[in-house]
């Protein structure tokens, strides 16, 4: 397990970073399968996969830009935050995604999903599939480009 004052994924490398989140990424699919056969009531597991999805795609694109991992927890669950520095380093992301990702934020849909049975309002899962496809596309391609850049220096 290593030391208790090791944070968990503190050296991860981005390559290692994305892979998780495509299983997320994937176990949300998997899940949404199973939401439309059974019903909405087991929609909470299936968005909490994608939400934590988007996070960890997020996270690789701010570690591919140089930010520390220190850093890039320091914005806990918040997602708009860590928009903000990806898009400050280069991460195009649509209008729309942006204001998505700062309603997630605000309205605190993590911890909705992990704790709130009643699952107050949240938007329809075809908007967070788009935000978890739009990100997943970006950062996958950002990263790819950034290092082939590199290779090619």
């Amino acid at each position: 397990m290593g030391s208790p004052d090791r944070y968990p994924g503190a050296d991860a490398r981005v390559e290692e970073v994305i892979r998780l989140a495509d299983h997320y990424r994937g176990a949300a699919n998997d899940l949404l399968r199973l939401v439309e056969e059974k019903g909405a009531r087991r929609v909470a597991p299936c968005r909490l996969c994608a939400v934590h999805a988007i996070e960890l795609y997020l996270n690789a694109f701010l570690l591919e830009a140089g930010h520390s991992p220190e850093r890039i927890r320091d914005s806990g669950h918040d997602l708009a935050a860590r928009a903000r520095l990806a898009i400050a380093g280069g991460l195009a992301l649509r209008r729309r995604t942006a204001i998505h990702l700062a309603t997630m934020t605000q309205g605190r849909e993590y911890l909705v999903l992990r704790y709130d049975p009643g699952m107050a309002e949240l938007p329809p899962l075809n908007r967070l599939w788009a935000t978890l496809d739009e990100i997943a596309r970006k950062v996958t391609s950002a990263v790819a480009a950034a290092r082939a850049r590199t290779w090619g220096a």
